[in-house]
């Protein structure tokens, strides 16, 4: 894993972050991880090839929220999202983890450990999820 920091976006990072994000948000996201300190993107590199991204912003009081996770098809269903995940705990000391998901993807926070609460339709016929994830000390 490696913190993404390059001023322009590489294309590789661009796909993945698409499939965590509507294609006409990207270029807006990627900028707002380059400007602001508390935003932190990282890249998972598999054969110097970037196949998923974790994206984070630190909260008050040693909290983070996930922004964006994303694999590679291809890649999907090997453990690397969780991967991605267990290198943010390991590597900050946060005392949780947040996540806002949808339908697909609660199940992925649920396998790994985290708190499901239904947050009800936000958008028209969408279910919303949060996701908690919280470490004893």
């Amino acid at each position: 894993m490696k913190m993404i920091h390059s001023s322009k976006i590489h294309p590789e990072v661009k796909t993945l972050l698409s499939y965590a994000t509507s294609e006409k948000k990207v270029e807006k996201e990627y900028s707002l991880y380059i400007a602001c300190p508390e935003r932190v993107l990282y890249g998972y590199t598999f054969a110097q090839d970037t196949i998923g991204c974790i994206g984070i912003v630190k909260r008050e009081a040693n909290q983070c929220e996930i922004k964006h996770i994303a694999v590679s098809p291809a890649y999907r269903g090997k453990g690397i999202g969780r991967e991605m995940i267990r290198y943010v705990e390991e590597h900050h000391a946060f005392s949780s983890i947040y996540a806002e998901t949808d339908q697909e993807a609660v199940l992925f926070y649920k396998n790994i450990g985290f708190h499901i609460t239904s947050l009800g339709e936000k958008y028209p016929g969408v279910e919303r999820f949060g996701c908690l994830l919280t470490f004893t000390t």
